[in-house]
């Protein structure tokens, strides 16, 4: 984008933004107490208000954006709110600092690996009770892997359990057992894999692999997930309602096998309207605001020194990206591919979409993320470059593309504006498609999407969660990417196998150059800081490690006072 024309529209975004604020291997030994975020210091009162409706004194109260579709933890990629609060995994990953996490002992006390590193036996823990009083035992684990893989379920993390021996005959139909999962004892499981697979505990600490009781969930059917009293599962809290498109509410479970929590419950109300939301907290009936839900609003809030002591942020370990079909030509094209790469003003579009909060990347794995290179090689903005390859392969006055926009996001429409925009700029003709998000979700699936823009955050920690969901045969297909390079996509999908750290690292860095900057796969733009703005009642906020909007509210220090 010329510098005028990215100055202009960044003003006409601030001003925008303005008006809308005056009128989004192994562990051995069970965690002693409450995982404990990083210290951080208290905000100093402001003096904002606290209007707390009676029996909230000591709710926790958000807002989230918008309406969850399902509360299952296996049908949702998205809305963790409740499902990570309610639901207990084998591991947890905690926050120990800005971006960073460890993988701590949960419902598993311990685990044990083979030589082989195809082998893991789980050692469970006892006198673990479900919300509903039933007993946690291996049946239920059992059952957990099961489901996710049953043709009927319609999961949409299989990833995660795939590695088990047995995971394709399910898939298909032809048996409910999981031949790969064999339980010992009530409180023993084992766990046999088709190859190495080095995240394979990370995955497990997944939110969508939270444990089921079996019982109550066969039992709930298709109320699974959508009826607060019929979702149940070990967490320290329990899902106490769902009021359709007013508020989900969740419950301090007394009978939690770990310490209990400060907090009684967690609400999140539903609110769709940014300038809404900026109200609410204003008039002290939010305690945690997350601006993410309404960037539009952001400005109003770090502009102004009233809520100076409010803000509290830490790095999104997501990252935001273009991307383009490469059936469609000229994007099977490296030399077009690399061009399009080289329009993006990636400052630019930090400073004017995110207030500046945000780095540039140009890679695929965001600082946080095991295997994250600080030294990779940026790509520059050169338009002018990026026209001569255009003329290069054989377009010098451009071409025609269409980006498909998911019109419910109505956050990200100015981002494909102006990427648009910077894309113009380097003389192509852009069309912008707006499609309901049933339509777009199925024509990605089928690999059909033109070109889009979206955001991807970890839903673990590991370098496996970014390359592999992207690039790997099958996956590359449902993500409408199409990425053709037969040779790259088995050492992605041969990098799982690896087990030892470093040689991991190494793998994945080199594969994040060959994909991302050699054959330019997609177009890395920037992570965004995430910044929340809390109520003065509100004590020991810290923001989750990872990527998601949604974080693991259970740690040492989280209170109210009124």
């Amino acid at each position: 984008m010329k510098k005028k024309t990215l100055a202009l529209l960044l003003t006409v975004l601030f001003v925008l933004g303005a008006f809308a604020g005056c009128g989004s291997p192994a562990a051995s030994t069970p965690p002693a107490t409450t995982p404990t975020a990083p210290a951080a210091t208290e905000p100093a009162a402001s003096g904002i208000p606290a209007k707390v409706a009676p029996g909230y004194e000591n709710i926790m109260r958000m807002v989230t954006n918008p309406q969850p579709d399902t509360c299952d933890p296996q049908q949702t990629t998205e809305f963790f709110c409740v499902n990570f609060m309610i639901f207990n995994r084998l591991a947890e990953a905690v926050t120990t600092g800005p971006g960073k996490t460890e993988l701590i002992p949960s419902l598993a006390e311990k685990w044990e690996i083979s030589e082989d590193a195809l082998e893991y036996t789980f050692y469970l823990r006892k006198d673990v009770k479900f919300h509903n009083g039933n007993d946690f035992t291996a049946e239920d684990v059992k059952y957990t892997f099961e489901r996710m893989l049953w043709p009927e379920t319609g999961a949409k993390n299989q990833d995660f359990v795939d590695p088990i021996v047995g995971s394709d005959e399910v898939m298909a139909g032809t048996t409910k057992e999981l031949s790969g999962v064999t339980i010992v004892d009530d409180y023993t499981i084992k766990v046999k894999l088709k190859v190495p697979f080095g995240p394979f505990i990370a995955s497990m600490a997944a939110p969508a692999m939270g444990i089921l009781d079996k019982e109550a969930t066969e039992a709930a059917g298709k109320d699974f997930g959508l009826a607060a009293d019929k979702t149940i599962g070990t967490g320290p809290y329990y899902f106490d309602k769902w009021v359709l498109n007013d508020e989900l509410l969740v419950k301090r479970f007394d009978g939690y096998w770990d310490k209990q929590p400060e907090l009684e419950g967690i609400s999140w109300k539903i609110i769709s309207d940014a300038e809404t939301m900026r109200m609410m907290f204003e008039a002290g009936e939010l305690d945690v605001f997350d601006t993410e839900f309404a960037l539009s609003q952001l400005e109003y809030f770090t502009n102004s020194p009233k809520y100076a002591n409010n803000i509290i942020s830490g790095d999104r370990v997501g990252i935001l990206y273009l991307t383009f079909n490469q059936q469609i030509k000229p994007f099977d094209d490296v030399r077009v591919r690399k061009a399009l790469q080289m329009a993006m003003d990636r400052q630019g579009l930090v400073d004017a979409l995110n207030g500046g909060r945000g780095t540039p990347r140009y890679g695929i794995f965001p600082a946080g993320v095991m295997g994250y290179n600080p030294n990779l090689p940026e790509i520059p903005y050169d338009p002018e470059q990026a026209k001569a390859l255009l003329a290069e392969a054989g377009y010098p006055d451009g071409f025609e593309m269409t980006i498909a926009h998911d019109s419910s996001s109505t956050s990200a429409l100015p981002r494909v504006e102006l990427l648009a925009s910077l894309l113009e700029d380097i003389g192509l003709k852009v069309t912008i498609d707006s499609m309901d998000s049933a339509t777009w979700f199925a024509t990605r699936a089928e690999g059909k999407l033109p070109a889009y823009t979206s955001t991807w955050s970890a839903d673990y920690n590991d370098p496996d969660n970014f390359i592999y969901t992207f690039f790997a045969p099958g996956n590359t297909v449902k993500r409408s990417f199409n990425f053709n390079n037969p040779a790259l996509s088995q050492r992605i999908v041969d990098a799982r196998a690896i087990v030892d750290p470093v040689a991991r690292e190494k793998e994945y860095q080199a594969l994040e150059i060959a994909v991302i900057q050699e054959e330019a796969a997609w177009i890395p733009l920037y992570s965004v800081q995430h910044v929340f703005l809390v109520n003065d009642r509100l004590k020991g906020f810290k923001p989750s490690w990872n990527g998601w909007s949604d974080g693991w509210y259970y740690y040492d220090g989280l209170r109210i006072e009124n």
